[in-house]
């Protein structure tokens, strides 16, 4: 802790702002040291200051924008002396040069022009004639257009006053500068003044202001000269430090993907923190010797830790930069921007944090005299253009701008203006008043749609809440969520949910359906076909032999075939049998086929003979389904009875695993059978379908692409070995056999769409794509060569095939096609942490329960 922070712990909680002011009084007592002298007027050409220099960089990449807008508006009912009012005006120009100051570029180099005094003029719209339903959005309309209305900073005025005249006894006045030339401040000394002037004229009294001992223009010459040597040195190396190796951006999620080059188009969301509520927070920092602010720039980082998931958070404050006593009346831009970085790692509670808040506040205002352009300069951070240095998010507790007060017979009313930008991504802009605390969130709108920061607005006032209730909360604990959000997330998201009609295992739904269809075609391999009734009595004679080698349920058995008509008939016959069938890749080297059959303990392995002939399965039954063909024609062709549930296993396919070590994913019956039965309930397969198998049997797509069809009355297509890796050939295929539905990995559906064929198509209804993710540009590129009907799946092999699901529509405004909703009794959870659930649109862990896995 600093000595400064020493002494702030020491002050009383009645002296809460005593950290301000004693900041203050010292900034104070250093300029009185250096007191500010006017310089020469022989020149109407001045210096810019450091702010000046930047912002007029800034400008001319926005020459079209009004980003750099600073307006004020006012009420004012009454009587209105429009004379008095102008002459007010006139005397405020004259007063001040910044407000006749305007730019010019002399040899390359932009310079000041101070202009000497002339009329100004007072742009006036008369609304009294407009129909009183339509007068005031009119005057809204007008105010809009006033305040976006960009100057011309080369050359141009740089200040303007509107007055509507909305009957004789209601005005509005707009003040709109450039920020070049003013500040937040600024405004407040100009309609103070000005209303100042109005009454002494009104009244038939000269001007009582007391003169300006200098101008802005004195201030830039002298802050360019003071700024040099040691205090420069000594500021550059604290913020050198304070900011080494700080995150270049904070990544708040957003509703798009930030542009290539960063826009400055916004928009407003009011907050209003009441009284009760305010007086609590402030009573908090006098419990932490902190300031009001401090506790708001502290609740604003945790909501910013939660959401962007980042403990390196730096955030930029606005400070007055008027310290100089003779500078507190001048217009001018004397706003400094300071880089607040806090650091919020190892989860610390909210108390922890506001002193984390407090020391950096304390050293950031100790050093506030580095300009802003000079940090960004001497700190060299990364640089894009799609987002702004050292800070993307601003937070700011003031004073209104603009004073509420009364004139003789004029009552005066701030209006909030809104010039439609916003300079950085996010900005939290709150003022102290009677009635609490009130403010916007001020955001992008190219990062952000409205009701994403509704959201945000309402999780910061439940944040201020729980801190309140519980400061020595751990901050990863502190509740966001409404209890309409919380419900939303939790339960109406997962209210999918369909009863079961059918018998429990997958093998008895396809006994049904034989039963329902034994003479429709189930299976086409190579043009040769099989009737539901074969399939059936042929898988029967196989699970009769399997039960004889012992198999049953949780018995695994492994099957390594090449796709043929024998497939579907070894994976039934396990089923049948009770068993779960292990899939394994004929292509694999013999090491890790045996390493696989031991690890599952398969007893049995269901292959063809020229594989068994060119593998060595050791220590395992193995039977040849193409060469035992007379022996199993001796079994049974009854459907077998046996125990198996659906809490036995199905099946059990390895992956590789993390390190490279095949692992067994154990898939129930019970959340095969939901996903292919209970998946999503606008995509039902029926008797015309043809759902074509192409997929490794070792890919739990292969699952869906063989029982769907078989448990629904549709046909089977199996490809021949080697077929998907032939477009081509999957394409004549598709159009020969007329199939309706099929799934791809997106990068073969991408492989698909470039090749030649699609259109031959034609009864394709429905892709599925699935085990990579889908880019809006496939999506957009497959609804451009097919009417077929596009969904978007997800899920990992521990989860029975997919969990999700998203309806991807040809027109979709999303800019990532996402993971979707969760299928018919499937639970899905976004989780922090902590096992909290995370507020809409942030980023957490994803976590799946119901009869998934």
């Amino acid at each position: 802790m600093s000595k400064l922070s020493e002494q702030i712990a020491d002050l009383t909680p009645q002296q809460r702002d005593l950290l301000v002011l004693l900041l203050g009084r010292k900034k104070r007592e250093e300029a009185a040291r250096s007191r500010i002298a006017p310089v020469s007027r022989s020149s109407d050409t001045f210096p810019l200051s450091f702010a000046q220099q930047r912002l007029w960089f800034l400008n001319q990449l926005q020459q079209d924008s009004a980003v750099y807008n600073v307006s004020g508006g006012v009420r004012m009912e009454g009587p209105l002396s429009v004379v008095a009012l102008e002459r007010a005006l006139n005397e405020v120009v004259l007063r001040h040069e910044a407000l006749r100051t305007t730019i010019r570029q002399i040899d390359g180099e932009p310079v000041q022009v101070v202009n000497s005094p002339h009329g100004f003029h007072l742009t006036k719209f008369d609304l009294r004639n407009v129909p009183q339903s339509q007068r005031e959005t009119e005057a809204q309309l007008l105010l809009t257009i006033e305040a976006r209305k960009v100057f011309n900073v080369e050359g141009g005025a740089l200040f303007r006053a509107t007055l509507l005249l909305l009957c004789e006894e209601e005005h509005i006045l707009l003040l709109t500068l450039h920020h070049i030339i003013s500040d937040g401040w600024s405004i407040g000394i100009l309609v103070r003044e000005l209303m100042e002037l109005y009454e002494a004229f009104v009244h038939g009294r000269s001007s009582r202001l007391a003169q300006l001992a200098v101008q802005y223009v004195d201030f830039a010459a002298w802050h360019r000269e003071w700024l040099q040597g040691e205090v420069l040195e000594k500021a550059v190396s604290y913020w050198k430090e304070k900011l080494a190796g700080a995150p270049s951006l904070l990544e708040l999620p957003t509703d798009r993907p930030r542009p290539p080059s960063q826009g400055f188009a916004g928009a407003r969301q009011p907050v209003v923190i009441t009284p009760e509520l305010t007086g609590s927070l402030r009573a908090l920092g006098e419990q932490q010797n902190a300031t009001l602010f401090m506790v708001l720039l502290a609740a604003f980082k945790v909501l910013l830790f939660r959401h962007a998931r980042q403990e390196d958070i730096v955030v930029g404050i606005p400070i007055a930069g008027r310290n100089n006593p003779d500078l507190e009346n001048v217009i001018g831009l004397f706003i400094n921007m300071l880089a607040m970085r806090t650091d919020l790692s190892g989860n610390p509670t909210f108390r922890e944090l506001l002193d984390r808040v407090r020391d950096t506040a304390v050293g950031a205002y100790e050093h506030q005299d580095l300009p802003f352009e000079k940090l960004v300069e001497v700190v060299q951070p990364e640089r894009d253009t799609s987002y702004s240095p050292i800070f993307q998010v601003m937070f700011h507790l003031g004073n209104l701008g603009i004073p509420s007060f009364n004139l003789p017979g004029l009552t005066l009313t701030p209006l909030d203006t809104d010039t439609g930008t916003s300079k950085f991504d996010l900005t939290l802009d709150l003022a102290e008043s009677p009635a609490g605390l009130k403010g916007s969130f001020d955001y992008s709108t190219e990062l952000f749609d409205q009701v994403t920061v509704e959201r945000l607005a309402e999780r910061f006032q439940i944040l201020l809440q729980a801190v309140i209730a519980d400061p020595d909360a751990a901050i990863s604990s502190l509740p966001l969520l409404s209890a309409a959000e919380e419900k939303r997330v939790v339960v109406e998201l997962n209210e999918a949910a369909e009863a079961f009609l059918h018998a429990p295992c997958l093998h008895q739904i396809f006994e049904e359906q034989v039963a329902q269809t034994p003479q429709a075609t189930a299976v086409t391999f190579e043009g040769e076909s099989v009737s539901y009734a074969d399939l059936n009595r042929r898988a029967n004679q196989l699970a009769h032999r399997l039960i004889k080698l012992g198999v049953g349920p949780e018995v695994p058995v492994a099957i390594c075939m090449e796709r043929s008509l024998d497939l579907p008939i070894a994976l039934l016959a396990v089923l049948k049998a009770g068993g779960a069938y292990v899939p394994l890749e004929p292509s694999y080297p013999g090491e890790r086929l045996n390493f696989i059959i031991e690890e599952a303990r398969a007893p049995v392995v269901l292959t063809q003979r020229a594989i068994a002939e060119e593998q060595s399965f050791a220590n395992v039954h193995v039977i040849s389904l193409d060469s035992d063909v007379d022996e199993l024609a001796t079994e049974s062709t009854e459907n077998p009875r046996t125990e198996v549930t659906d809490e036995n296993l199905c099946y059990v396919i390895y992956t590789s695993g993390s390190t490279g070590q095949p692992k067994g994913a154990m898939l129930h019956h019970r959340g095969v059978r939901n996903r292919l039965l209970r998946g999503f309930t606008d995509y039902k397969l029926g008797s015309g379908d043809v759902v074509l198998h192409k997929t490794p049997l070792t890919f739990d797509v292969s699952v869906w692409e063989i029982f769907a069809p078989l448990l629904s009355g549709a046909r089977l297509l199996i490809a021949k070995p080697g077929g998907h890796q032939d477009t081509a050939y999957q394409l004549e295929l598709m159009a020969r056999e007329k199939v309706t539905h099929v799934d791809y990995v997106p990068t073969m559906l991408e492989v698909l769409l470039e090749a030649e064929g699609l259109e031959r198509c034609e009864n394709l209804k429905i892709v599925t794509a699935a085990g990579e993710a889908l880019t809006r540009e496939l999506r957009d590129r497959f609804y451009s060569q097919t009417n077929a009907k596009l969904y978007n799946l997800y899920g990992p092999t521990e989860a029975s095939l997919a969990v999700t699901y998203w309806v991807c529509e040809p027109d979709g405004e999303e800019w990532v096609i996402p993971i979707g909703r969760p299928m018919s009794n499937v639970k899905i959870y976004i989780l922090d942490k902590q096992l909290q659930p995370v507020p809409i649109g942030v980023a957490g862990e994803l976590h799946i329960g119901g009869v998934a896995p």
